[in-house]
């Protein structure tokens, strides 16, 4: 359900759900989009082969790695809204230099933030992931949670995946497409 909203945000084109691994960013952003009817965008899927071999090792990626990556992504969601396609993309998007790469007009931000104990045992529960446990130290020590001044949510994923797209949709005053 839903924290907090962290400022007013008109219609939305391009939704990143984003947050650390094992908040739930796949599936809520899978969810998210189909329920709007939005084509959906796995950031994860833009990751260099370099990148998945680095974390697949346990390697933590610093901003160099993540640079193409974002880059990728951002040219998605420009690419989107330039078709009038909105877009829900999956993206990690940790820290506020990494979300003004992907910013820009109708992108809104949906931070799915949850314990450490929770993140540990979902990151734990998963299997054939790159991302391995160790790595969650990493990726919080990186976390820097949306500021007032960002179009952005926070979710807390302490509850099912579809109460977590109902409250963004009511936080953002979205209306789910007909079936």
């Amino acid at each position: 359900m839903p924290a907090s909203q962290a400022s007013t945000v008109v219609v939305p084109s391009t939704i990143v759900v984003m947050g650390v691994a094992g908040c739930g960013k796949s599936t809520v952003a899978a969810l998210l989009a189909d329920r709007l009817g939005w084509d959906l965008l796995e950031g994860d899927s833009l990751h260099p082969a370099r990148n998945v071999e680095r974390m697949s090792a346990g390697v933590p990626l610093d901003d160099a790695d993540r640079a193409p990556w974002l880059a990728a992504i951002a040219d998605r969601v420009r690419e989107g809204a330039a078709a009038g396609r909105p877009l829900v993309v999956a993206c990690s998007a940790l820290a506020r230099r990494y979300r003004d790469v992907l910013r820009g007009k109708g992108v809104v931000f949906a931070y799915l933030a949850g314990t450490r104990d929770l993140l540990e045992s979902r990151i734990a529960a998963r299997s054939g992931h790159f991302m391995k446990p160790g790595m969650l130290d990493s990726q919080l020590r990186t976390l820097e949670p949306p500021q007032p001044d960002e179009a952005a949510v926070t979710v807390d994923i302490d509850a099912e995946p579809e109460a977590i797209v109902a409250g963004i949709l009511s936080e953002l005053g979205l209306v789910a497409a007909a079936a």
